[in-house]
């Protein structure tokens, strides 16, 4: 029998789950819910885990209603042994570390802990954490983790019961989907989980909709794009509804959350809560067969999808709530390793991917007769030493400035001797050059950061008034195991602020940015130092 692949892995995030077993795991969920239509009990029993030692743990750091009684619901389903974390009487309320926390309740054999916390990225470092403190003692058995929802990060479990009832209203058809996602975009978790989510989808075509001030994050929206889906973006449902385009029959609708943006949008809030608010004067300008979808609660006052829609034909929210236990089941299921003996992953083909050279030296060796170059406006050629050259090309002469000294300080030869200076070329651009006199020896570690923190910058090393090696530094495509690196989003697990001393890790991204491993934060090459610019 093939090896069950889902066995004790966690969600973290959608992308934990591969497009093919997602497919696999929808098909799951519908199996168990047609079973449940019917009272099918024998085939229900087929999903249980049906063991009473098998430890379920939800700590939600964070209130929800829906997601934890979902999952509570789910997990008795299953038979299982379930507990909860009080955090009103914990010590993570009183400074205590989650990594002890967490570490402490992974050796009371517990399987599975469901977190929910306004702190992002939360959940994979806490899979990462475990995975050594399970080695460490000798533990049978590393936890699994699932994200019920990180600040304004994801929240992957209501993506698959999304997910799932988007299927169900396309015939379970993978094929496109078209989807408009109308509230507030900035804020919503769930909608940001959508970027990658809705890869599921063979083709997507996604509508957004909302006001500038509450408008998709950019890293997200660039994402989408790179994802190959078509996206359009409206101010408010009004302007959707007014042009010559296909209208999605699908709108999924988020509550505004503008008590957290200020007094400033405060003050607009009833022109914002109208824009991405729908009205009676609408209806017969939507498409027949349209479903409306919202991941609830709506807001008492200020309901995006109002109540007098709750019982037309356009109410698909409450399939849709009733939806995430039968996904939750499926998901315990699947980490239980009660569900997944089944699954064939696809055959991939193998591919040798050479490790990618961003350091690239240069053959100087061809040039040891050439005369002594001169830098243009004032700065000397040295003896020894060492000339960074062409950094931060193009860009303003002050943020160049700026950035040289963050560069020197990232290299440790801010306090030796050399300069500084601002070069412009024959094209009008500005560019920076350091210099350093003296005897350097740079080693692969310098180049790394170098590399990091000026990418298109050229390193000359100069030995005898001659260079001896030059070196031409391109963006990397992950930065990590430095002391002075820092994601600027003070809500993320490796922010300082913190206190979990938690290392920060970067990936590179298509669009030349690199984003935050745990919260997902896109920040410029400038951005990720401690010393950098927020």
């Amino acid at each position: 029998m093939a090896k069950n692949v889902f066995k004790g892995r966690s969600l973290t995030v959608i992308e934990d789950l591969s497009i093919d077993e997602r497919r696999y795991f929808f098909r799951k969920c519908y199996e168990l819910k047609q079973a449940a239509i019917s009272n099918d009990k024998a085939k229900l029993d087929e999903f249980r885990i049906n063991d009473k030692d098998f430890g379920i743990y939800e700590v939600f750091l964070e209130n929800s209603t829906r997601t934890k009684e979902s999952f509570r619901n789910a997990a008795n389903f299953h038979h299982a042994k379930v507990s909860e974390l009080m955090t009103s009487s914990s010590s993570i309320n009183k400074g205590e570390s989650y990594a002890d926390t967490f570490n402490m309740l992974t050796g009371y054999d517990n399987s599975i802990f469901i977190v929910r916390s306004q702190v992002e990225g939360l959940c994979r470092w806490l899979d990462d954490e475990s995975a050594d403190y399970t080695r460490r003692n000798n533990l049978p058995v590393k936890p699994a983790f699932i994200n019920a929802g990180d600040g304004k990060h994801e929240h992957p479990t209501q993506e698959l019961l999304d997910e799932f009832t988007f299927l169900e209203d396309n015939g379970m058809d993978f094929s496109n989907i078209h989807v408009a996602l109308v509230g507030d975009l900035y804020h919503g978790r769930t909608v940001h989980s959508k970027a990658d989510g809705l890869k599921l989808f063979d083709k997507v075509k996604v509508d957004l909709v909302a006001p500038p001030e509450l408008a998709m994050p950019e890293n997200y929206l660039e994402k989408m794009k790179e994802n190959g889906f078509e996206v359009n973006v409206y101010s408010s449902i009004e302007e959707y509804l007014s042009g010559n385009h296909d209208i999605a029959k699908m709108w999924y609708f988020t509550r505004p959350q503008l008590e957290r943006m200020g007094e400033r949008i405060l003050q607009k809030q009833d022109i914002l809560r109208e824009s991405i608010t729908f009205k009676k004067d609408f209806l017969d300008r939507i498409p027949v067969g349209t479903k409306f979808y919202h991941p609830l609660p709506r807001h008492k006052e200020h309901p995006t999808i109002p109540t007098w829609l709750d019982s037309t034909d356009l109410n698909g929210w409450e399939r849709q709530a009733i939806n995430g236990m039968y996904v939750r089941i499926i998901l315990l299921a699947i980490i239980a390793g009660k569900v997944g003996d089944d699954y064939v992953a696809p055959e991939k083909e193998e591919k040798v991917v050479a490790d990618e050279d961003y350091i690239v030296k240069v053959d100087v060796s061809g040039k040891k007769n050439e005369k002594k170059k001169v830098y243009s406006e004032g700065v000397h050629p040295i003896e020894n030493g060492i000339v960074i050259d062409h950094i931060c090309r193009g860009d303003r002469p002050d943020d160049i400035r700026n950035h040289m000294r963050l560069i020197s300080s990232v290299l440790n030869i801010d306090s030796d001797r050399g300069g500084e200076w601002i070069s412009r070329g024959s094209d009008g651009a500005y560019k920076g050059i350091i210099f350093r006199p003296g005897e350097y020896e740079l080693t692969r570690k310098d180049l790394k950061r170098l590399a990091a923190v000026a990418p298109g910058c050229t390193l000359n090393v100069v030995r005898d008034g001659k260079i001896e090696a030059k070196y031409r530094m391109h963006m990397p495509p992950r930065v990590y195991n430095f002391d002075d690196l820092s994601c600027k989003n003070e809500s993320c697990i490796s922010h300082p602020s913190q206190g979990e001393n938690v290392p920060a890790l970067f990936y590179r991204t298509p669009d030349g940015h690199f984003e935050c491993a745990f919260c997902g934060k896109s920040h410029g090459f400038k951005e990720i130092w401690k010393g950098g610019k927020n």
